[in-house]
């Protein structure tokens, strides 16, 4: 993975990053004087509901992927949360993906990118929480995003954004000691939750249960770090699976998110089964929340 501090394109026009800047504490960026926005639809969906999972420290969050635009994966993805008795699901920020979600579940939705200006029309479509964040993708890339960067993001967001659920993710290429001073400058800046990662960077070296404690080990460490360092509730994920998901509790996690050892299955049947064991888990009953299955799936989709 490349070390150098890159941004794409389309961040350039509106957040005045700094590509060269490998500063943890830069001057934090003045606020600029345009009017923000109240969407309708984050009405909706009080924060405080949002966030009771979070506070009770029980929130199962299942992603389906920033750039999954697959309405067939990302609905199969909502059914298993939603069977499953996920506490939230976390999408790529599509409008129309937010719309064919809330015709499957009631949960609440959560949208991720890191283009704050996305994340209106999302919101207006029906999402109730927006992420900076899962940069998995990125990393493929070689784009890794700075202090300064997702300092950026963060207050453009609010911006535009300032009584929405606000989730940012801390770079797991950062120390543990700058992570912690990341997520605090984020704190400050309002943010609602602090998500952090870790398994792209995880090499296990040991099958079975040895190896998914190895794979858990960086974004479980970084929950610990930064749950001592912030007020704010902190979201352990990336690399996580059953077996681990308790551990990120019992390290300071106010929940747990989990991606891919869900989207990468291909059967919805097998990933109700591994929702329903994450949450099974972590002691969640089973959620009987609305799902609209076949019908309104297919008829999405035909849309």
């Amino acid at each position: 993975m490349s070390s150098s501090i890159c941004t794409p394109n389309s961040l350039l026009s509106y957040t005045r990053l700094k590509p060269n800047s490998n500063t943890l504490h830069p001057p934090l960026p003045k606020r600029p004087s345009t009017l923000s926005f109240t969407p309708r639809a984050s009405l909706s969906v009080p924060k405080e509901a949002v966030l009771k999972s979070f506070h009770e420290k029980r929130a199962l969050k299942i992603i389906s992927g920033l750039q999954n635009f697959n309405k067939d994966n990302v609905a199969s993805v909502v059914i298993a949360a939603d069977k499953g008795g996920a506490t939230h699901v976390d999408i790529a920020c599509d409008p129309e993906l937010v719309k064919l979600v809330t015709s499957l579940t009631s949960l609440p939705i959560c949208v991720s990118s890191v283009d704050p200006s996305a994340f209106l029309a999302a919101v207006e479509a029906g999402a109730s929480m927006v992420e900076i964040g899962n940069y998995d993708s990125f990393y493929d890339a070689g784009i890794v995003f700075s202090p300064n960067q997702i300092l950026n993001l963060t207050v453009e967001t609010r911006r535009i954004l300032p009584f929405v659920t606000l989730s940012v993710t801390v770079p797991h290429t950062l120390s543990l000691p700058d992570q912690a001073k990341l997520a605090e400058q984020l704190q400050q800046e309002g943010v609602d939750i602090i998500q952090t990662e870790g398994g792209k960077c995880s090499n296990p070296s040991k099958p079975g249960v040895l190896g998914l404690i190895e794979k858990a080990n960086p974004t479980l460490a970084a929950a610990y770090t930064i749950s001592r360092a912030v007020k704010i509730p902190v979201m352990c994920a990336s690399g996580l699976s059953a077996v681990t998901a308790p551990m990120a509790i019992t390290a300071g996690a106010s929940g747990v998110g989990v991606g891919s050892a869900i989207n990468k299955l291909n059967d919805v049947v097998a990933m109700i089964a591994e929702v329903r064991s994450i949450a099974d888990s972590l002691g969640l009953s089973m959620n009987m929340g609305r799902v609209k299955y076949v019908k309104n799936h297919e008829r999405s989709l035909a849309s």
